[in-house]
């Protein structure tokens, strides 16, 4: 499994909503493409995408912007990847019985550890995202006397 570039940016553009989710105050694109980098129209397609499928919302007017759907922590990151990658359904499909027994011993590990990695993101959430955010930033600041 690999994390591709559109995912990573969904979960940072999720990771600053979550963040942001206690002030209610929605964040716009060229905020968020600021913050990681990451290039503005591009996150507006993922933006559309994590909007269609009920993960955010947009907010219309002089303070609009996006803003989380649901609590983060009511949303896992497999919730993400697989709105942006579609990740589960391509876990569904079985691949085909073709009589060769080691072909058939990998797939079936290989699907295993998949079900394993989803299992561990089913279980992490924005919310855990964004406490471990908050704890490494916290770790950074070194006070000196």
């Amino acid at each position: 499994m690999e994390l591709s570039a559109k995912s990573e940016y969904a979960l940072l553009a999720l990771l600053e909503m979550s963040v942001a989710y206690k002030q209610a105050e929605p964040l716009q694109i060229r905020q968020i493409a600021a913050m990681h980098n990451i290039p503005d129209r591009y996150l507006e397609q993922l933006m559309a995408t994590l909007r269609r499928k009920g993960l955010i919302r947009s907010q219309r007017g002089a303070r609009g912007g996006y803003l989380l759907a649901k609590a983060p922590w009511q949303i896992s990151i497999l919730d993400v990847l697989n709105c942006i990658e579609g990740i589960e359904s391509k876990l569904a499909q079985k691949p085909p019985p073709d009589g060769d027994l080691a072909r058939s011993l990998i797939r079936s590990v290989w699907l295993e550890a998949c079900k394993a990695a989803n299992d561990v993101l089913r279980n992490y959430t924005l919310q855990d995202l964004c406490d471990r955010h908050q704890a490494y930033q916290q770790a950074d600041v070194m006070y000196y006397i």
